[in-house]
């Protein structure tokens, strides 16, 4: 995409626009010694983190781990593509672009047509709702209890009845019947002697594109006898139905405002809602959720919530949904599940109970995760070991279709996690551990139920452990205070191979100096990698920043910039840290795809021993508080992980 773009055009955008200006559309910014500081608009918070520098030409978010320049604030805070946040910043630059070459002129003038000829429709539909012949369409709105403020936002009209109503007035208008049928407004065929309109008495929902311009139309009948309740206009050179969603682009702006996108199933519930003060709704176009949607959605927010029914088939739909996501999952992106109570839609739940009955339901929406194991629970009693065996095999495969290693890797110990907690609960509730009974998930909350959900977790006192407890005392002769984890902490069982998690950080670090082109596809990822070593946090901030001002460095020419910039130390640090043979995988001799392998292997092996490792503090901590069997075992089990990840790693 960059491409397209030569390098002088990017940097005049830039030397017109300093970053504060761009970001304080969004940001307010105070002065703060060099720099300007904010509130982040990437997360939350009271204290300012985020921070300008119009003079290096980047901004940095301390809070989510952010940096970048004025193009990826853009496609970061609005969710524009590069193209798109180039456009834009050259036209507030008074910046010309380079005219993009056609390889088709007549191409490019049909499909202007288009454009041109479903703006009439909707103007023609949109007319017609004020009209005597719009009376019906008009009563069906009213008693649906939408405003007229909303009804013009959303442009609704209305299609009569007859065969040629729409495209007789567009004929007027200089449109050729071979452009309404190409903009799938008519219908034609070597069986159809006149081509004749595709909506006829629906009330019509103009669907944009992410630049506001009018696409497709669907249409809701307005005859009960219809066979088709709606009807979407077919795929043509300007629509195709799997890659849209209704009101993406009117959900754009909040989305962005409030890291929150809702997912409803019709026109009519988008419409609703926004009326509600909701107007970060979309809707898909009568299918399932598509990858390419899913996609979109994630342009516009992290964690996209999806509302469904709370009957059968919003059950089936969420599960369709969870087999569609898997496959694309990336740390920080996924989907959230709300489930409406039994026979209510959104638009049926907030007109009888309100808007905040829905914001309980997005409130209280369960995590990806633990639909994946209601769905694969609900499937078998698991009475027996076997059956139990095939619960896990398919929990498995289910979690095999991740592609991203790290989030794999945490999916297993979620899952992990729910079944261990699963037979001890059952077993713990006077049931032998595989014996018959509900199917829900122990501990778990239900789709429409609003109760928090949380892991079952068993007594302390119940807990299988590795020693019998008796009188407070663990007959080991260990007693529960601060010495247990004093002596625990010394132990090879919790301290650890520390080299081997050392080196890997110089390692990615260097990697990123070996290869700075990785920067170009990976910079955010480099930038929020937990790192432990002051030295290299610094090497990378500095790496960072002189990535931001678009310098193009070599590997040479970094580590040059780097050791003039007093960071000769550092650099000797990432050097003599990352010596291990593995260290080999940086080696500029290997292929780019080779690089990027190597690259992802140990980043991911990276936020695998930093997860276990927040894990092992947490449970040593644990221990400490209690002295029990449980919560050692707890500790063991976890070092055992954490060593497996460095013994793996040692022998890449």
């Amino acid at each position: 995409l960059g491409m397209r773009f030569p390098p002088d055009i990017l940097d005049e955008i830039r030397a017109r626009l300093p970053v504060s200006a761009v970001v304080s559309r969004k940001v307010p910014l105070k002065k703060q010694g060099r720099e300007l500081a904010g509130l982040s608009p990437f997360k939350t918070e009271k204290t300012p983190s985020f921070f300008v520098n119009d003079q290096k030409g980047f901004y940095h978010c301390f809070a989510s781990g952010e940096h970048g320049d004025i193009f990826k604030f853009l496609m970061k805070t609005e969710g524009l593509s590069f193209p798109e946040a180039v456009e834009r910043l050259a036209q507030d630059a008074g910046v010309a672009l380079p005219e993009r070459k056609a390889a088709d002129p007549k191409r490019v003038e049909v499909r202007m047509r288009l454009y041109e000829v479903l703006e009439a429709a909707a103007a023609v539909f949109q007319a017609n709702l004020q009209r005597a012949i719009g009376r019906e369409a008009n009563a069906y709105l009213t008693q649906r209890g939408l405003d007229p403020a909303v009804i013009n936002h959303f442009r609704l009209g209305y299609a009569p009845a007859g065969r040629h109503d729409l495209s007789k007035q567009l004929r007027q208008q200089g449109f050729r019947d071979e452009e309404m049928i190409e903009a799938g407004l008519m219908i034609a065929g070597s069986d159809i002697p006149v081509p004749y309109d595709r909506f006829r008495n629906r009330v019509m929902f103009p669907i944009l594109d992410l630049k506001g311009r009018v696409i497709a139309f669907g249409g809701r009948a307005l005859d009960p006898n219809q066979p088709a309740k709606y009807l979407n206009s077919p795929e043509t050179p300007l629509f195709h139905k799997s890659r849209v969603l209704f009101n993406a682009a009117g959900a754009r702006e909040t989305a962005f405002e409030t890291n929150e996108i809702v997912v409803v199933e019709g026109y009519m519930d988008v419409v609703a809602l926004h009326q509600a003060g909701l107007p970060n709704c979309v809707a898909p176009l009568g299918t399932a959720l598509t990858g390419d949607q899913i996609g979109l959605l994630w342009r516009l927010a992290s964690e996209p919530t999806l509302c469904f029914d709370g009957d059968s088939a919003g059950r089936k739909a969420a599960d369709r949904a969870v087999d569609t996501v898997l496959p694309a999952l990336s740390p920080g992106k996924s989907l959230r599940f709300g489930f409406l109570p039994e026979g209510l839609d959104p638009d049926d739940l907030v007109r009888q109970r309100g808007p905040q009955a829905l914001r309980k339901v997005l409130d209280q929406a369960h995590p990806l995760a633990e639909v994946l194991w209601q769905r694969e629970w609900s499937k078998g009693n698991w009475a027996t070991p076997e059956q139990r065996a095939l619960l896990e095999k398919s929990l498995q495969t289910a979690i095999g279709q991740i592609t991203d290693a790290t989030v794999r890797f945490h999916y297993q110990q979620s899952i992990r996690s729910y079944l261990r907690d699963a037979w001890r609960n059952r077993s713990q509730n006077g049931a032998a551990p595989f014996a018959h009974g509900a199917k829900s998930a122990p501990g778990h909350g239900q789709p429409g139920s609003s109760r928090p959900r949380s892991a079952p977790t068993a007594p302390r006192s119940q807990r299988p452990g590795i020693a019998r407890q008796t009188g407070g005392r663990l007959q080991n002769g260990v007693n529960p205070t601060g010495s247990v984890s004093t002596s625990l902490r010394q132990s090879p069982l919790v301290t650890g191979p520390r080299d081997v998690a050392i080196a890997r950080e110089a390692l990615l670090v260097r990697f990123v100096i070996e290869h700075p082109w990785l920067l170009d596809e990976h910079a955010e990822e480099f930038g929020e990698l937990p790192l432990s070593s002051r030295a290299m946090e610094l090497l990378r901030d500095a790496i960072l920043d002189l990535h931001a001002r678009g310098e193009g460095l070599d590997s040479i020419a970094l580590r040059h910039q780097l050791s003039q910039s007093r960071h000769q130390d550092d650099l000797a640090i990432a050097d003599r840290e990352s010596s291990l043979d593995f260290v080999r995988s940086a080696s500029a001799e290997l292929d780019q795809t080779a690089v990027i392998a190597a690259w992802q292997h140990i980043v991911s092996r990276h936020a695998a021993y930093c997860e276990l490792s927040s894990e092992l503090g947490e449970a040593i901590r644990e221990f400490d508080r209690t002295g029990h069997e449980s919560d050692l075992e707890r500790v063991v089990a976890i070092r055992q992980l954490l060593s497996s990840v460095d013994v793996m790693e040692a022998s890449d």
